[in-house]
């Protein structure tokens, strides 16, 4: 069995986690294979080295993260393009979508022994016409319409299978998995959605309305948005935090479900929304 290791390098505490667990693999006979990148932290350890992030999940069985979400929300990208399970180790401040702390490194025997469930969740497919030309991004928490530099609120039209549906003034609009309803658009007022849920969540971001609320569409709805704002200006689009698209007024953004999803694995039963609450906790502390 090959397996990915994917780290953090910025966290010094995902470097040493990551050494832990490529030690631990090798001693279960699985074969570990890392970015080149890593190759300097790691001398002396029997560790395969790639060049890029594509390579990397093209070549292994399943993929395992050290670091805080963010880690696993790049990673998912390429997990799920090339059908890879995907687990991660949580060495940030939350770990939301991560299965496994530090201390539980050791439970990942069962991954090579191929003794664990796995959680399917839905991405999304950002489609963005520009200039007669068309582009996909791909989302695994989501992707955010918002004024970006431009300082005044901006007008944003919502159609739902070609049909306009709704006109929010706001300073953005933001479309979530189940998975991101813990993410940007919890902050923005939006609900908790159970992760294994089929639907899209859209959410306003400060709306200029007391009734402008969020909108839970099943996973087959075709989304697209248009913005209103003067033809010197542009918004931005967000996918996950790491893609900006300037936006313009004679562009058109369309959000659907990908036919892509993503394989997160789990080690152990655990109860979401106690999960949940442990994890809100931690973040008011």
């Amino acid at each position: 069995m090959k397996i990915a290791v994917v780290v953090n390098l910025s966290k010094e505490k995902a470097i040493s986690c990551a050494k832990e667990i490529a030690i631990l693999f090798l001693g279960e006979n699985a074969d570990v294979v890392m970015l080149s990148e890593c190759k300097p932290f790691y001398k002396g350890i029997n560790i395969s080295y790639v060049d890029t992030i594509d390579e990397l999940f093209g070549c292994c069985d399943a993929a395992v993260t050290a670091g805080g979400d963010g880690t696993i929300i790049h990673a998912a990208k390429y997990a799920a393009v090339n059908n890879v399970p995907l687990i991660g180790v949580n060495v940030g401040r939350l770990g939301f979508a991560a299965d496994l702390e530090p201390d539980d490194i050791g439970r990942l025997k069962k991954l090579v022994n191929k003794e664990y469930t796995t959680e399917k969740r839905i991405l999304l497919d950002v489609e963005v016409n520009k200039d007669g030309e068309t582009k996909h991004y791909l989302a695994v928490n989501d992707a955010v319409i918002a004024r970006g530099q431009f300082s005044k609120i901006i007008d944003i039209n919502l159609y739902l299978d070609d049909e306009w549906i709704a006109k929010y003034r706001a300073d953005g609009l933001l479309f979530a998995t189940p998975t991101g309803s813990t993410a940007y658009s919890l902050s923005a007022g939006g609900p908790i959605v159970a992760p294994q849920t089929d639907c899209i969540i859209a959410t306003p971001v400060c709306p200029h309305s007391l009734h402008s609320r969020s909108v839970l569409f099943d996973g087959s709805a075709s989304l697209a948005v248009t913005v209103q704002i003067p033809a010197d200006c542009c918004c931005l689009l967000t996918v996950d935090g790491e893609k900006n698209v300037d936006i313009l007024s004679e562009d058109t953004v369309k959000i659907k479900k990908s036919e892509l999803c993503l394989e997160l694995i789990s080690l152990r039963k655990r109860n979401f929304f106690k999960l949940l609450n442990e994890k809100l906790k931690e973040r008011e502390m």
